[in-house]
């Protein structure tokens, strides 16, 4: 039986969560972004994308395109609880789901559809649910495999369902620029054009591989397999997960090094207290940098012993960041993980006393942090330099 895959996207998502928020709101544009002159869009309305507005512009180029434009601090506690209970609706169908972002997910409803007379009676279900006990509208793509579904769900927004067959690539897929495939980032698009690739389609028939591995590198038969419709990927989900990981969007850009570095100490608590709780701990650590313009940088180092302790997922994580950030260049999100998992509740009933005398403080950093999250002043950065001078 081939796969029926869902790629389910919460349209404008920040933008409409202030709107749920903010119904004076509704029909204007919208942005939401911090407000200092380095700030970045997070999330653009409809509305405001009507003028060439996106995400990732800096705020100063929003505002020259939009006289009218309002600007909102966004308010991720709220948003945690729309994606939460996003979640909890896909859920409901299948137990087999990848979440991709806070506004995103991939579903295998390869057996769940088979109940529905008239297969995109589930997609049409699920987007009513969604936008009934959320607020927000949703996109559904539906493909045979990760990749078509992704595609799918972006070819038709807001509220939108498409289906995108292999059959269909060639007529639908391949015509599309190239910026528009997943995969491809911004800093890419240009240096293929460059070399004559404009198209999805010019990708796929491309012949000189060589070429191509100056810019995909080991990923540019996977790439290639892509623009052909190909994708053998398969979803995992979090109990079948060969990594754990933590990750944080900033809603503006950062270039101080003592709040990233605040930043990765905060994720750092939060991956060790999930490792504990799965009774897990891993060989490799690993860091993810996404610049302000979408470009990633993923680095890890395994070591000679597991971890799960908060401290020695820092000291790893720290290390690799200062080892591979361009100094100076905008951060958007920062995300540590651990592979190589072993479970073994004797490893991690090993934390001593003195470790669990400190939970008590790395709570209050962590409300300190999220406090810094909304308020955007750096005050948990200093109280967490205190805490660690009070853990010595």
């Amino acid at each position: 039986m081939a796969h029926v895959y869902f790629h389910i996207d919460l349209n404008a998502f920040f933008a409409n969560a202030e709107i749920l928020l903010d119904p004076s709101l509704k029909g204007k544009p919208l942005v939401v972004s911090g407000k200092t002159r380095r700030s970045v869009v997070s999330t653009a309305s409809y509305e405001a994308r009507k003028y060439g507005i996106h995400s990732a512009m800096p705020v100063s180029e929003a505002q020259k395109r939009c006289r009218e434009l309002i600007i909102v601090e966004g308010h991720y506690e709220w948003y945690r609880e729309l994606s939460s209970r996003f979640m909890d609706i896909i859920r409901s169908y299948t137990d087999i789901i990848e979440q991709a972002s806070i506004d995103e997910c991939y579903a295998d409803m390869t057996e769940v559809i088979q109940k529905y007379e008239r297969p995109l009676d589930l997609a049409w279900t699920i987007q009513r649910r969604v936008l009934q006990e959320t607020g927000i509208p949703c996109s559904v793509g539906i493909g045979p495999n990760m990749f078509l579904a992704k595609m799918a769900s972006d070819m038709k927004k807001p509220m939108g369902i498409t289906v995108l067959r292999i059959r269909e690539v060639k007529e639908r897929l391949w015509p599309l620029p190239i910026g528009d495939m997943r995969g491809v980032g911004n800093k890419t698009v240009p240096v293929l054009e460059e070399m004559g690739i404009h198209t999805i389609g010019d990708l796929a028939s491309w012949k000189d591989i060589t070429s191509l591995s100056t810019v995909f590198g080991k990923n540019t038969e996977e790439i290639i397999r892509r623009a052909n419709g190909y994708d053998d990927r398969e979803i995992v989900t979090e109990y079948d997960a060969k990594s754990m990981g933590v990750s944080e969007t900033l809603l503006e850009d950062v270039t101080d090094y003592e709040e990233l570095r605040g930043l990765i100490r905060l994720l750092s608590r939060k991956l060790s207290k999930r490792l504990r709780s799965s009774h897990k701990a891993g060989y490799r650590v690993s860091v993810r940098i996404c610049y302000y313009d979408f470009r990633n940088n993923d680095r890890s180092v395994r070591l000679d012993h597991p971890v799960f302790k908060a401290d020695d997922l820092f000291l790893g994580a720290i290390s690799l960041f200062d080892d591979n950030w361009d100094e100076g260049e905008a951060v958007r999100l920062l995300g540590i993980s651990v592979s190589d998992l072993i479970s073994d509740e004797k490893i991690v009933s090993q934390m001593s006393l003195f470790d669990e005398a400190q939970e008590s403080r790395e709570e209050t950093a962590d409300i300190l942090a999220e406090l810094n999250r909304m308020t955007g002043n750096k005050a948990f950065v200093r109280a967490s330099a205190l805490l660690d001078t009070q853990k010595k």
